[in-house]
């Protein structure tokens, strides 16, 4: 059996119920859980010693890079009920698994986001 606290897996998994177009609806949820890992890990504004943003630019604001997305698995559930929207249903359970995963793995609760920063 694996360690989990010691061979970390970079996986999401994420399980979704959607009557819309299952490419269309696993689309937007890989974005959406690339886009809450970003906020988790990295988002953050600081601001210099005259209250100047130091983040001017993507040269100067750390985004989430393609090598370090995690590998997505989605198990798409396809009802026979009218297509509605799917949103952002990746973007808000990501941050919370994240950290949670990080209290197994080192022992203390996240406290505060980002985790770069922790």
């Amino acid at each position: 059996m694996r360690d989990h606290r010691t061979s970390p897996r970079k996986r999401a998994l994420s399980a979704i119920l959607s009557g819309n177009n299952p490419d269309v609806v696993k689309a937007q949820i890989e974005g959406g859980l690339g886009y809450g890992l970003n906020a988790a890990l990295f988002n953050e504004i600081t601001f210099a010693e005259d209250g100047r943003i130091e983040q001017e630019n993507f040269d100067t604001y750390r985004l989430l890079r393609i090598n370090e997305m995690p590998e997505v698995e989605i198990d798409l559930a396809v009802n026979t009920e009218k297509p509605g929207g799917i949103g952002e249903a990746g973007t808000p359970p990501i941050a919370p698994a994240v950290s949670n995963a990080w209290r197994i793995l080192k022992g203390e609760p996240v406290r505060r986001l980002p985790l770069v920063r922790v």
